[in-house]
Parts: C-alpha cells; structure tokens; sequence
C-alpha cells in the first residue's frame, strides 16, 4: 500500500482529525501544531498565541483510494476558509486556514485549490500556503473526537454538526462501518 502525506490547518484540529479520520483511504490523522517559530510547543503556548503555530492535522492517505486535490477539495467544503484567524467562535492565528505543502507538486496543487475555492465562497479566500516543522499534539489531543464523541458541549455544538455534515455530502467516500 502505497502512503502520502497532507498536512492541513483549518480550524480546531479535533474537527479536522474527526472528518479525515472518517475518509476512505485516509490510514492515519495526528493532531499538531505548525508554522510557528518555537520548538516543541505545547498547546497552552499555541492557543496563547506565543508561538505562531496553527492547529494542523497531519493526514496518511493511499493515492490510489483519495488525491492529494481530493483531499483539498473536502477541505475547502468542510472549513471556512474566508475568516482570517477564526473558525467559528474559536479566534487566533493558530486557528488560521493554511495548507503545507511538502514538495513542489504539493504546492502546486495548493495554489490551483485555493483559486478552485474562490468558485465555492462568496468572500475572498484567506488561506495561506505556508512551511513550517511538524510538531506532534500532546496525547491528549489525538484521537480526541472517537475518544469523548459528543459528551462536551464543543464536540456537541461544533465538531459532531460538522462531522454530520461531512457524512451526508461526502457518504459514498466514507469508511466501511461509519454511520451516516
């Protein structure tokens, strides 16, 4: 089996990490930070906004069963990538829209899915394309939806509709076994 990577920021990692971990042919989602100028930042620094760092996620995925542009293209249908630093009610730059491209074909298909996204929303496109070293979440962060599901009232109000919605638009690119 063949594996790529994407790494993406859109928001909350916990929303991106629940969406992506429901997509066939994704095989792993980490929750991180990235695009920040400090080592090793713990998610007290990244959310108090001394790092510089987005909540990412890092996502392996075969080829062969999802593109890279499809995996561009889900993140542009399931974020709002028209807010600088916000998603939500969640604000800072380390909830920014960003994607980072790890090589050159990457970034070219970076720069054809925001001008793509431009046809989706009716206000202008602030996703960046950026660089920056992957740092792992702490432990605590991964797998954070499958773990507590809706029993908090962020999962509740925020993740769970924007898993719901996911698995409506995107039901026949799902795992086996997600419930719709």
């Amino acid at each position: 089996m063949t594996s790529e990577t994407a790494i993406l920021a859109g928001g909350c990692f916990w929303c991106l990490e629940a969406i992506y971990n429901d997509l066939q042919g994704v095989q792993h989602v980490e929750s991180g930070y990235i695009g920040g100028h400090i080592d090793h930042p713990t998610y007290e620094e990244v959310c108090g906004k001394k790092s510089g760092h987005a909540e990412a996620v890092k996502i392996e995925f075969d080829p062969e069963l999802v593109s890279y542009a499809e995996m561009l293209d889900i993140f542009f249908h399931i974020h709002d990538p028209t807010t600088k630093d916000r998603q939500g009610n969640d604000t800072g730059p380390q909830y920014r829209s960003a994607i980072f491209p790890l090589d050159d074909a990457q970034r070219a298909a970076a720069k054809a899915a925001v001008e793509n996204a431009a046809s989706l929303w009716s206000d202008p496109i602030v996703t960046t394309i950026e660089g920056g070293k992957w740092w792992p979440g702490e432990r605590g962060h991964q797998d954070y939806y499958a773990r507590v599901g809706n029993s908090t009232p962020y999962c509740n109000y925020v993740i769970g509709p924007k898993v719901q919605k996911f698995r409506k638009e995107y039901r026949d690119r799902l795992k086996p076994g997600v419930a719709v």
